[in-house]
């Protein structure tokens, strides 16, 4: 079973035949850290690509981030026996008050699908949360996602109480959704932001300074 067929399945949205891929690939001693950087991270950077190019759409992004998610299932313990270093660690979550999660779904596939580690702390997550993830997981990037315009000040709120819990340094905080813009990451105090799922890994390897 060859590292193209495993690409081609997790570029078309096909998770029983990533699956089977994998299972056959490690079965034949393919290294799990091979399948991972050959297949998986090259075919998710394809699907971003495609995206920006109008090529592919959200759906699209869903079910071939779901073939994804299969794969790394069978291959996150092998890395983890192999001490793979993941690129960085990534909470994401969508801040208070908003229940949306298709986006913030969407980002954490693409981040996981890039090599980061990702905590996904689900919807409607409070700052208090935001922050005791941040002590507990050591995190080093914190991706807030909003959807709603009446949502988006608990971005800053967020932004505000990791400055008041001492974290602020030691985290990068990028945020994305519908009605966030560069001008409102700007005005409080966010590392990036991005337009869309799409270019999330470009930007947590930008705010982390380490090569595109």
């Amino acid at each position: 079973m060859s590292l193209e067929t495993i690409y081609q399945a997790v570029l078309d949205g096909d998770a029983p035949a990533a699956e089977a891929a994998v299972k056959e690939a490690l079965a034949a001693n393919v290294p799990a850290e091979d399948i991972l950087q050959q297949a998986c991270i090259p075919a998710m950077s394809e699907v971003g690509r495609l995206f920006e190019e109008g090529e592919k759409f959200v759906p699209e992004m869903l079910i071939s981030a779901r073939a994804m998610q299969k794969s790394l299932a069978l291959l996150k313990p092998l890395l983890a026996q192999g001490n793979v270093q993941s690129v960085g660690k990534v909470l994401v979550g969508t801040v208070q008050g908003d229940l949306h999660d298709i986006g913030k779904n969407l980002v954490a596939a693409m981040l996981e699908g890039g090599g980061f580690e990702v905590i996904d702390l689900g919807v409607n997550v409070s700052p208090e949360k935001f922050i005791e993830a941040v002590k507990e997981k050591q995190a080093n990037v914190v991706s807030l996602s909003a959807l709603l315009t009446t949502t988006m000040l608990a971005m800053k709120g967020t932004v505000d109480a990791l400055k008041a819990a001492g974290l602020r340094d030691r985290v990068k905080v990028l945020i994305g959704g519908a009605p966030i813009t560069q001008r409102f990451a700007d005005e409080i105090g966010a590392d990036g932001y991005g337009e869309n799922a799409a270019e999330a890994v470009a930007l947590a390897r930008k705010a982390l300074g380490l090569a595109a």
